[in-house]
């Protein structure tokens, strides 16, 4: 849906617009449950969506928005209401202080990295890509997640969300695939 509404958005050399340079937004919900509902819908049509952290003036209990293209608020909203959603807040991204945050704290181990989502961290071998520890969070799944994914090679390993039902198991598939993502790429050197 995104490329159909945006097709029209081009360089004079009929090369697509960097995403950077498009004016990017964010939903802010009341709840976490909400942000997790509001990303799956807006990826399914098609829309670039991303969660990040609030800055510290809009936070409202949920430390997590959506960002989203600007420029698409009307069709976002449409797609939201379709789903019985409805965000506390639409805000502009007009400048430094309201950008916000990366979900991911990167800790570099030398031989090891840690990825941080919310609370909830996976640490993994450079060198193997063996996931060597899972921890925090507080949910009850978190335990038995990290028995199936310790030992595990972060390339192959099932991803937390298809056993983990909880929102610590959301952040931990968010560290997941960001872990996943930096191994590939060299180890998060």
């Amino acid at each position: 849906m995104f490329e159909r509404l945006t097709g029209w958005l081009k360089r004079r050399d009929d090369k697509p617009l960097k995403d950077s340079l498009v004016e990017r937004g964010f939903l802010v919900f009341q709840h976490t449950g909400e942000v997790i509902q509001a990303e799956r819908c807006l990826q399914a049509a098609g829309f670039p969506v991303e969660v990040k952290g609030p800055p510290p003036e809009l936070r409202t209990g949920c430390d997590m928005v959506v960002t989203f293209p600007l420029l698409m608020e009307s069709a976002v909203r449409r797609v939201l209401e379709g789903e019985r959603l409805s965000p506390m807040n639409v805000v502009p991204v007009s400048g430094p202080l309201l950008e916000p945050v990366s979900l991911y704290r990167v800790t570099d181990y030398g031989d090891w990295f840690m990825v941080q989502a919310a609370n909830v961290k996976i640490t993994v071998e450079r060198a193997s890509g063996r996931i060597v520890n899972v921890s925090g969070g507080g949910c009850p799944d978190v335990p038995y997640l990290a028995s199936l994914l310790v030992g595990q090679s972060i390339a192959g390993a099932e991803e937390p969300r298809v056993k983990g039902h909880t929102l610590c198991s959301y952040a931990l598939q968010k560290a997941f695939l960001e872990a996943r993502r930096l191994w590939r790429q060299g180890g998060a050197a």
